[in-house]
């Protein structure tokens, strides 16, 4: 099941910059009180930590960051591409391996692997939320949207 999790967060992140792909630069740069920033670097956000979350669990190093410069929402989609498929087999590791908390500890994998999933929803409802109150849907994109497309559903 917590395979299915990730594959959802890799379609839901896709889903979004999907829609991010329509809009303009200046559309990119809206943003609304309560959420992270703009459209832009919330996404760029959003990517950049899911590599971090990988490389705290697989040990891989992250090809983006908030520091960067946008590189444009096609880029993004290849970072969410790989940091997905990067996410998908972080979920296969042991739960309770631990990687290193700064200098005052350890965190479980299974603590990194539910913030990937908590921090994706935040995040991906941040840019709904700023597409909305400017009058831009993002469409169907919750679990119930994912299993309809991902053959969740059965006939009786």
């Amino acid at each position: 099941m917590l395979l299915q999790a990730f594959r959802y967060n890799r379609w839901a992140n896709l889903h979004v910059l999907d829609i991010c792909s329509t809009l303009d630069e200046r559309q990119l740069e809206l943003t609304a009180p309560g959420t992270y920033g703009t459209i832009a670097a919330t996404l760029q956000h959003l990517l950049a930590a899911e590599q971090r979350y990988v490389r705290r669990v697989l040990g891989s190093e992250p090809r983006l960051s908030e520091k960067d410069d946008f590189p444009g929402v096609a880029r993004l989609s290849e970072h969410a591409v790989r940091s997905g498929d990067d996410l998908i087999e972080a979920a296969k590791v042991d739960p309770d391996g631990s990687t290193p908390r700064g200098e005052t500890g350890v965190v479980k994998h299974w603590v990194v692997m539910a913030q990937a999933i908590h921090h994706g929803n935040d995040h991906r409802t941040q840019i709904c939320t700023i597409l909305g109150q400017n009058g831009i849907s993002c469409g169907e994109m919750d679990v119930w949207a994912y299993g309809e497309v991902a053959g969740g559903y059965e006939a009786c």
